[in-house]
């Protein structure tokens, strides 16, 4: 019996019972298709964040201070919460560590901000000027703080998106109005162009002003909460890493790394994190999907043998007439992969068009890629053959003489 012989059995034998097959087929439709979706959640998920960590900057390192544990104390209080860090070791940092691109220290606390009649409760970001090239942030109208701001602590604000609309309404343009910051006066020189995020922190939820103004005249010290680092490239962050390391630790007179009072972030072990995990939830995800598989093969095996018991007079017959058991067993074998084939195939439709529906009403970001199609068909084919060899090598097995006193 030749393959063309052998396909055109096997589609009759399955369209014979068209309720049948269409009820066992559903089992790997429901099965493949629910993997589909489920890796393409997870698939966005994982590039979501990604692309989150990454707006936050390129080849980041970020220096947070903490108070220092001392020997024998049990209790820390959480990274940056301290008040370890000062402009002096921003300088220091600069001056020292030349493969540095760039270099911003800053400032953050929240205040009332206040605009005629309307107010909001923001934070306010004292840094330098090149904080935009270090975090990322672009400017949509006016300018961000320079230089000469920093050295003069001139009283300007650079206002983000967000934070504009709040106090003058959506798309205003702001620059040159008056806002009070702490019952001080700052007037706006520009507005930062909207990178995304909400809740209390949201990049765009913001103000900007000169560190040396914040420090001055809202903090009356000279402690900066964090420092950010932009690394020439990806592969010089360690190196910078352990240099900022060592300067701080002998900055700040500590033999003992383990009781470092500041930490060093680095983007690229962050971004390494996030992505273990989001795996492990996109494979955790498929997983509970794929026990859906199993019943759906499940359902075959349960068809095919019911298919046999049907067929044994036939069966008897043809070994009858001298069909071979491997002509037996690969009819009913290919029947098994010809449903599971047939479900997978709407199964991967089915999965992108739940991926498309999950972007669409629920906004999360979805990506169905090739290698979770090419992985669907896989394990369609897969449970074809292990769930379908069983009721085919029973097929083959019957003896023809009993086969043709079946009733």
């Amino acid at each position: 019996m030749v393959t063309s012989e052998l396909i055109n059995e096997a589609f009759s034998a399955i369209t014979v019972n068209k309720v049948r097959s269409g009820l066992t087929v559903l089992g790997i439709v429901i099965g493949i298709g629910s993997v589909i979706a489920m890796i393409s959640i997870g698939q966005g998920a994982q590039g979501s964040i990604t692309a989150s960590i990454e707006s936050i900057g390129s080849n980041l390192l970020v220096i947070q201070p903490s108070f220092q544990r001392n020997p024998g104390s049990q209790v820390s209080t959480g990274r940056g919460s301290g008040t370890t860090l000062t402009q002096a070791d921003a300088d220091a940092i600069q001056q020292s560590i030349t493969n540095i691109k760039a270099i911003a220290p800053e400032i953050t606390h929240r205040y009332q901000i206040v605009v005629g009649k309307n107010n909001t409760n923001t934070n306010v970001d004292g840094t330098v000027s090149s904080y935009p090239e270090v975090r990322n942030y672009q400017i949509d109208l006016g300018s961000f703080i320079s230089d000469q701001n920093v050295l003069t602590a001139a009283k300007v604000a650079v206002l983000g998106p967000t934070t504009r609309d709040d106090l003058f309404g959506a798309g205003a343009d702001p620059t040159g109005e008056t806002i009070r910051i702490n019952k001080v006066e700052f007037k706006i020189i520009g507005v930062t162009k909207a990178k995304g995020g909400n809740g209390f922190q949201s990049p765009d939820d913001i103000i900007f002003v000169p560190i040396s103004t914040a420090q001055k005249f809202l903090e009356g010290d000279t402690y900066v909460t964090s420092i950010s680092i932009e690394a020439p490239n990806q592969d010089s962050m360690t190196d910078i890493q352990n240099q900022v390391t060592s300067l701080l630790l002998m900055r700040h007179r500590i033999s003992d790394p383990a009781q470092a009072d500041f930490s060093v972030l680095n983007q690229a072990d962050l971004a390494a994190t996030a992505s273990s995990v989001t795996g492990t939830f996109t494979i955790l995800l498929a997983a509970i999907a794929g026990i859906s598989l199993v019943v759906g093969g499940i359902g075959i095996m349960n068809m095919m043998l019911t298919t046999v018991t049907e067929r044994t007079r036939e069966i008897g017959l043809r070994k009858a007439i001298g069909a071979k058991n491997k002509f037996i067993s690969s009819q009913f074998l290919l029947e098994s992969v010809m449903l599971t084939f047939i479900g997978g195939t709407i199964g991967i439709i089915l999965g992108w068009i739940l991926s498309l529906l999950v972007t669409q009403f629920a906004g999360i970001a979805t990506s169905v890629s090739m290698w979770s199609v090419i992985l669907a068909f896989g394990v369609a084919a897969g449970i074809g053959i292990v769930f379908g060899y069983y009721p085919a090598r029973r097929a083959a097995s019957l003896n023809p003489i009993e086969a043709l006193r079946y009733e």
